[in-house]
């Protein structure tokens, strides 16, 4: 927060110019409707069937950005945050968001649990070596 001459702050950077606030972005929300949980490696795919986002009114331009960068490269939450500078949290809500209005979809990871043993997998290479 910087100040004036004359005493007064001023909550943005006079060359940058105002600043959003991420909670206005996302309308004070911290999760999405659909409550998704979105690991920072789940892979955000733009929806091939979807129209231009640009000419939905409802979407705003952060919306609209995660479409067109997931439209060219399936990207993960983490690459969206960082190429649109903007916080995990900001991002996640704003993904979900676009998964309820199906402008996108998420491909999760598979969680630890659900990945093979890994002397069952030494197992199986063993037994096809014996082959």
């Amino acid at each position: 927060m910087s100040t004036d001459g004359q005493g007064r702050s001023h909550w943005f950077d006079d060359e940058a110019g105002p600043v959003v606030r991420p909670y206005a972005m996302t309308r004070g929300r911290t999760t999405s409707v659909g409550q998704h949980r979105l690991d920072l490696i789940a892979v955000v795919v733009a929806e091939p069937h979807t129209d231009d986002p640009e000419g939905d009114q409802s979407l705003s331009p952060e919306h609209v950005d995660i479409v067109g960068l997931c439209r060219d490269t399936p990207q993960s939450v983490a690459e969206l945050s960082s190429e649109l500078d903007l916080p995990i949290g900001v991002v996640r809500v704003l993904i979900g968001d676009l998964v309820d209005s199906e402008w996108v979809h998420v491909n999760r990871p598979v969680p630890p649990a659900e990945l093979p043993d890994e002397s069952i997998l030494r197992d199986v290479i063993n037994g096809l070596r014996a082959l």
